[in-house]
């Protein structure tokens, strides 16, 4: 089986976020302030352009384990985009709540990080963590 091509580097964040135009590049050191609070762990550049935040075990079909980031984000795209890996089927009430957003499977995409109620959105960083803490990898 192939190893998968996004893997933690040791390419430091602000070397990612130098290349980043304002002012995305301050909504990424928001948003890596936000995640890195609600983790307790400290970035890490994933692949070429994703910030992870902590690692659980994701498994795979064939019952492949392979480490993951608890909370991720890529400040690349016309959107940002925030990886909260346990999904949305279970945090309507707070997505309701938070403003103007879309979704996919567990990406949560805003034009602008002001667009987000950071309230809520602190409030769904927390629940995905807590939804993944017993597949986390300290």
């Amino acid at each position: 089986m192939a190893e998968p091509k996004t893997r933690p580097t040791d390419v430091p964040l602000e070397t990612l976020l130098a290349g980043i135009d304002e002012p995305r590049r301050s909504e990424a050191r928001q948003l890596a302030a936000m995640m890195q609070e609600a983790t307790g762990e400290p970035p890490l550049v994933w692949g070429g352009d994703i910030v992870g935040f902590g690692q659980y075990a994701q498994r795979y079909a064939d019952g492949r384990q392979l480490p993951w980031p608890l909370l991720g984000f890529s400040p690349r795209g016309r959107e940002l985009s925030l990886y909260l890996m346990d999904g949305f089927s279970q945090r309507q009430e707070l997505l309701a709540r938070l403003g103007r957003h879309r979704t996919g499977k567990s990406c949560l995409y805003l034009r602008r990080l002001s667009d987000a109620s950071p309230e809520v959105l602190r409030e769904l960083l927390h629940a995905s963590v807590a939804a993944l803490e017993p597949q986390r990898i300290r």
